[in-house]
């Protein structure tokens, strides 16, 4: 019987030993939400770089945190004298990069663009083992759910089944499958019949106009028509048809990525709801 368990406990040593050296010791990012990723779930001496829009406050809820840390060039000969033994990309961007890097050996990992609040839970739970730290994935998964919930709740007193678009700037309005639609609609909004479907598209302002939705909900609303992509969010038949209390606004780096930022989004469209309640 002493033997068996001798043999098991070498066995469950090296499987353990085999694991421990899969996780990265240093990680290079050259992806916007992987940098909040790991950020968020890696500790400080196992990230080597950041992508050049890591410590941007407009685009990345963890931009101080990330100061701390060096930041990429975009060209993929930036990483080398970091020497990472992880390659962190997104799916779409940069397959130059990808393919170079790819050629020299290294280790990469692509970070999916997370569309619903489903498949950021998943990929936080992946990277989270993929970092080493499942256990840090699985907290803030808990408060990813919590998040959620304390939204819906919300939704149920604010009223459910109101209508609405999500807008930028130039009149670019989310589709349905973007994680700013997700948001919306687990606040208990809904698209109104024939808004833009997939990723979304241009809205011509006459076309919003008819559409009528109850509420727009504005990513980064500038104050003044200062450029062509702010006269959109600022023409006067907007502002008439939608004023302060059929507006929602919501800072694009709540709506650009999962992880932290969903978490802070959440939180966010509920304080905005129980503004509303009372």
């Amino acid at each position: 019987m002493r033997r068996w368990l001798t043999i098991i406990a070498v066995l469950m040593l090296g499987a353990n030993v085999a694991h421990a050296a899969d996780i990265p010791r240093r990680i290079v990012s050259f992806n916007l939400c992987a940098d909040q990723l790991v950020l968020a779930l890696a500790d400080q001496d196992q990230i080597a770089g950041l992508s050049p829009y890591a410590a941007d406050p407009a685009l990345s809820v963890m931009a101080e945190k990330a100061q701390a840390f060096p930041r990429l060039d975009w060209q993929g000969e930036s990483v080398i004298p970091l020497q990472p033994d992880l390659v962190l990309t997104g799916t779409w961007d940069r397959p130059v990069t990808r393919r170079l890097l790819g050629a020299l050996g290294y280790r990469i990992a692509e970070v999916e663009l997370v569309t619903d609040i489903a498949s950021a839970r998943a990929q936080v739970t992946a990277m989270a083992e993929l970092l080493g730290h499942p256990e840090r994935g699985a907290a803030m998964v808990r408060a990813i759910d919590a998040a959620a919930k304390k939204l819906t709740d919300l939704a149920g007193l604010a009223g459910r089944n109101k209508t609405a678009l999500v807008l930028e700037r130039g009149g670019f309005a989310s589709g349905t499958a973007t994680l700013a639609s997700a948001l919306v609609g687990q606040a208990g909004f809904v698209p109104p019949a024939h808004a833009p479907p997939g990723f979304g598209g241009f809205l011509p302002l006459e076309k919003l106009l008819v559409l009528k939705p109850d509420f727009v909900v504005l990513k980064d609303p500038p104050r003044a028509p200062t450029d062509q992509g702010a006269l959109y969010l600022t023409h006067p038949a907007l502002r008439a048809a939608y004023p302060p209390e059929r507006q929602i606004n919501l800072p694009a780096r709540f709506a650009l990525c999962g992880g932290p930022a969903l978490v802070m989004a959440l939180d966010y469209l509920g304080n905005e709801l129980q503004a509303r309640v009372r």
